[in-house]
């Protein structure tokens, strides 16, 4: 399979303290490097704070590394994010279209799939109220929903298997289960190792920023699992 995005030696720099021009620089990511092929599930593994989110962050484009290489084969990616950009005065149908445009996804497909995605939500009777009257639930329900009709080439999944009540949860883990299975090229964040085995071909483990081991999944998780136990 062809790559369609390699990073190498990647790094990402903040500034510790209030002025982002003083200040001794926190590197999130120190040295990444890391190769996503056409169809497959990458998954990448760490403990928390050692730069995962970061690395999305970095491949979906929404920060610039301040060291190493990105070569992106001419492939889109999104970050599967709930809620992004919701106004709690609109009301559920404009905060879907708004949404939904922000994560990428084209005015028109919104609008004609906003009677599935409003069924998806279970929300037909409140999708015209202010999202301000939402319950949790219900916002994530619809967040959840209005992500789904983003159609990246490559999907960024950052922990967010299952939202809402115990029925929607189900529904919502295997909507994305059905998403990663299919011919999409996938990196997925998780902590959850029998997940990771189930859904993933390749995984990319990273310690204090570094990538220290790529390979086939279930080597690395193994690998892993075995350094957690020593360390623990």
């Amino acid at each position: 399979m062809n790559p369609v995005l390699t990073l190498e030696n990647v790094g990402v720099a903040y500034r510790r303290g209030r002025s982002p021009w003083r200040g001794e620089p926190y590197w999130a990511l120190r040295d990444v490097s890391l190769t996503l092929r056409q169809g497959e599930t990458l998954g990448v593994i760490g403990r928390n704070g050692v730069g995962k989110t970061t690395l999305l962050r970095v491949i979906a484009g929404i920060i610039e590394p301040d060291k190493g290489q990105i070569r992106n084969s001419g492939v889109s990616a999104s970050m599967l994010s709930l809620q992004v950009g919701f106004v709690p005065l609109l009301t559920g149908r404009e905060n879907a279209i708004l949404s939904g445009m922000l994560l990428g996804a084209p005015k028109n497909r919104l609008e004609a799939h906003m009677e599935e995605l409003v069924a998806f939500a279970e929300l037909e009777e409140f999708i015209d109220e202010p999202v301000a009257s939402y319950s949790a639930g219900m916002r994530a329900r619809l967040g959840f929903s209005v992500a789904m009709q983003a159609d990246p080439d490559v999907l960024l999944i950052d922990e967010v298997l299952g939202v809402g009540d115990v029925a929607f949860r189900k529904k919502s883990s295997d909507e994305i289960h059905r998403r990663i299975r299919s011919n999409r090229s996938v990196i997925l964040v998780s902590h959850n190792i029998g997940m990771m085995r189930d859904l993933c071909d390749r995984v990319v483990w990273i310690e204090k920023g570094v990538s220290k081991m790529q390979g086939k999944a279930g080597q690395v998780l193994d690998a892993y699992e075995a350094a957690t136990r020593r360390s623990s």
